[in-house]
């Protein structure tokens, strides 16, 4: 009891989250008589995860479009193809910082890197300035169910690694991703539209569509090139990642040339940096899952919870509940390393797909980056646009009920995630 007190005042007082997770597994496995060598071949165990290389390759290709000119592309395509439209820029805004999300797998980098040309876009445009922050505050989570978002290849790591429920591979979740993610940006576009609808229009240009067009012809290709490769059979995971990695690199350093050469190390370092953390964060929490496992730890949770939940439709609305508040806490890497392998047991008791758990837990966790009072997405807009985090609350409010009521569909339609993947 005096341990586990002390580990969460560490917690409380900074200490690094994978330091905390370690010394909690090395404290489970001496009480438990066994070798403390189970860290370093858990360690070796996701240092084998022909899956593992995705991770490094598509984040250091998202890293490359957030620090070439790429975003400022791209949005200029969407205003060309959609500004004619009453409230046209918002929804712009909503699927580039969607796309732009998927790639980073970051909502922070997100809103530093397409909030500075959305929010000035916006107030010229005369969009509310309320409106204005709490798109682009919002905009920052969105993506995170689309291939290839980190999180969703992370879940389907930790899910693989513990081997328990019916098997499924990253490709069945991007699939399950992508009408749940398509969900809440169309329902975030269409109140955009209704709410600007008397929004003064400008007239669409062929010439500027040409010219936007010509101007992303090397940015466009890349959602097929990633997508199409997986699903055509041609690219595993791992393939395609390294494929786009390289892909990016040539278009953002040799045939742009906005990524120079002496940047390139700075952008290597930063990314893989990102990286690391998570890695080592997996590997700690792997050993800490295999214990709890051990232990039985996860059946006793689901007996506890059934003495008092007996329908899953209870559980799923204790679940939502729970993931919302989580969101506020945790970033979504450490959420996910940490909860899923108590989470998954006691879901699969209650008959819940794992596809679909995955879907739900990071439809929440996405909702949770700007749920007041301590989502992470508000302090960063707060910090980066220079408004105080009470305006930003009020901003935010009507954006989080669209999307809650977007989760609660996710939730409680399971073929809205699942009829994908049993297509395709």
């Amino acid at each position: 009891m005096i341990e586990a007190l002390l580990l969460i005042a560490l917690a409380l007082l900074g200490a690094p989250l994978f330091a905390i997770i370690a010394a909690a597994a090395m404290l489970a496995f001496y009480r438990a008589d066994i070798d403390l060598a189970i860290m370093g071949i858990e360690f070796f165990r996701v240092a084998e995860m022909p899956m593992l290389l995705a991770i490094p390759l598509f984040t250091f290709a998202g890293y490359l479009l957030s620090e070439s000119g790429a975003p400022t592309r791209l949005v200029r395509l969407s205003n060309a193809i959609l500004g004619w439209m009453p409230g046209g820029l918002a929804v712009v805004a909503l699927f580039a910082c969607a796309f732009f999300t998927a790639f980073t797998g970051a909502s922070g980098v997100t809103i530093i890197a397409m909030g500075a040309l959305f929010l000035p876009a916006l107030m010229q445009a005369r969009y509310r300035e309320n409106f204005s922050l709490g798109l682009v505050t919002t905009s920052g989570s969105l993506g995170i169910l689309f291939a290839p978002s980190l999180p969703l290849i992370l879940y389907a790591v930790i899910v693989q690694q513990m081997g328990i429920g019916d098997p499924f591979t990253v490709d069945d979740l991007f699939l399950a991703g992508a009408l749940p993610g398509l969900l809440m940006v169309v329902m975030l576009a269409a109140w955009s539209l209704w709410t600007n609808r008397r929004q003064d229009l400008q007239a669409f240009s062929w010439r500027e569509t040409r010219g936007a067009l010509w101007a992303t012809r090397w940015e466009l290709p890349l959602p097929l090139i990633v997508l199409g490769g997986i699903y055509s059979g041609y690219f595993a995971i791992s393939e395609a990642a390294a494929v786009t990695a390289l892909y990016v690199l040539i278009v953002e350093v040799i045939i742009h040339r906005e990524i120079t050469l002496r940047r390139l190390p700075i952008i290597m370092r930063d990314s893989m940096v990102l990286v690391g953390g998570i890695i080592v964060i997996l590997g700690v929490s792997l050993a800490s899952t295999n214990y709890m496992i051990d232990a039985d730890i996860p059946a006793r949770l689901f007996e506890t919870i059934q003495d008092y939940v007996s329908s899953p439709l209870t559980f799923l609305i204790l679940l939502n509940l729970f993931l919302l508040l989580l969101g506020t806490m945790l970033d979504i890497f450490s959420a996910l390393v940490l909860v899923i392998p108590l989470l998954l047991p006691v879901a699969l008791g209650y008959g819940i797909d794992p596809v679909h758990l995955g879907i739900i837990f990071l439809a929440n966790m996405q909702l949770g980056y700007f749920t007041p009072p301590v989502g992470l997405n508000l302090f960063i807009a707060s910090y980066r646009f220079g408004k105080p985090i009470l305006t930003l609350y009020r901003a935010t409010l009507p954006f989080f009920f669209i999307l809650l009521a977007a989760v609660l569909i996710i939730t409680y339609w399971p073929a809205l995630s699942l009829w994908l993947p049993g297509r395709l």
